[in-house]
């Protein structure tokens, strides 16, 4: 028995991408427009832990949230079916993101992070402001 309620969840679940989403590569576009130059899905402490993107030299790790997996106060939904299943992890998700963003700024590490309905421009600007600012 697969871990999704029906075919049609088991497709769209295997479709999510890990990386390269279209609010990665909106805001990705952007800054190496503005001649920003980074990491993509790295791990700042190695591990298993990847922002989306990264600024090494200055210690800066960027995440670029979607709102249904990381329980966005605007836009996140529960899902009705499976609730059992799906409300206990994604509940993990959100802790697991403040466990991250709290280990990276204990190593020294600024961390931005923004929802992936938030406007590339915006995003992309506050971010070149903090690379150009450490």
């Amino acid at each position: 028995m697969s871990w999704a309620t029906s075919e049609g969840s088991r497709r769209s679940m295997q479709r999510n991408r890990g990386r390269d989403t279209s609010p990665e590569l909106a805001v990705r576009r952007l800054l190496h427009a503005a001649g920003l130059r980074y990491r993509v899905d790295f791990a700042p402490l190695g591990g298993r832990r990847r922002a989306d993107i990264v600024f090494t030299r200055k210690r800066l790790a960027v995440f670029i949230d979607g709102c249904f997996w990381h329980g966005c106060p605007i836009h996140a939904t529960r899902p009705k079916a499976n609730a059992d299943y799906w409300g206990p992890k994604l509940d993990r998700n959100v802790e697991r993101d403040l466990e991250t963003t709290a280990s990276l700024e204990s190593a020294g590490w600024a961390v931005l992070r923004f929802w992936e309905h938030e406007a590339p421009t915006e995003v992309a600007e506050t971010i070149g402001k903090a690379v150009r600012s450490n």
